[in-house]
């Protein structure tokens, strides 16, 4: 169920947005109505989160940082088996390297990950990773702000919910919105199956 307040204007068809609106955060489930109402703490929470992550999966840094990234890891931290396979890909020009991963084992990925993290600094400070991160926050900020999610029944597969309320009357602003699942805070049971089938046999 989901609760939606507007200010600023009242005529049927922005009853019916309002119900529109409500409908789009029963499925898309925003966790804030826009960026204004995320805190300053939380964005840097969430900056400092993506940024980890990403040097985390080398493999989908910018192509310049990846490289310095497997110059070091061929330079006596990688094995030899994966050492080769890199130079042989390399070799190759036809060669897509976006499947690099998928010849690397699991242990020469982590210590690329490793040499990653070891070298934050260095490469927080690379324009190219800078930009990389702030597009992954606000494509996130689009995935969790309901008024800079993409509405769902937009005819262009474009339009955000901003611009839609703005479509339907410039002085429409939603004030709150609040959601319920069903279970939603409830604890769940965590008792050992075998020992309430005993509890039951032995009448207890």
């Amino acid at each position: 169920g989901v609760l939606v307040v507007g200010n600023g204007a009242t005529s049927d068809e922005v009853k019916t947005a309002l119900t529109n609106i409500a409908m789009q955060v029963a499925a898309m489930n925003p966790q804030y109505v826009s960026r204004e109402d995320i805190s300053a703490e939380e964005l840097v929470k969430m900056k400092n989160i993506t940024l980890e992550s990403a040097l985390n999966d080398p493999f989908s840094l910018p192509k310049p940082i990846l490289n310095e990234l497997l110059d070091k890891a061929v330079a006596g931290v990688w094995g030899e088996e994966d050492t080769n396979i890199l130079a042989e890909k390399r070799a190759d020009k036809s060669f897509n390297f976006n499947y690099l991963p998928n010849f690397i084992s699991e242990e020469g990925k982590a210590k690329l990950a490793e040499l990653a993290v070891a070298d934050k600094e260095n490469i927080s400070g690379n324009k190219i990773f800078t930009g990389l991160v702030e597009g992954r926050v606000q494509k996130q900020l689009k995935e969790i702000c309901l008024l800079d999610q993409v509405y769902v029944r937009a005819e262009d597969g474009k339009q955000t919910v901003a611009k839609y309320l703005e479509s339907v009357d410039k002085a429409l602003k939603i004030a709150k919105v609040v959601r319920f699942e069903v279970g939603e805070g409830m604890e769940k049971r965590n008792e050992n199956f075998a020992e309430e089938v005993m509890n039951q046999v032995n009448g207890n």
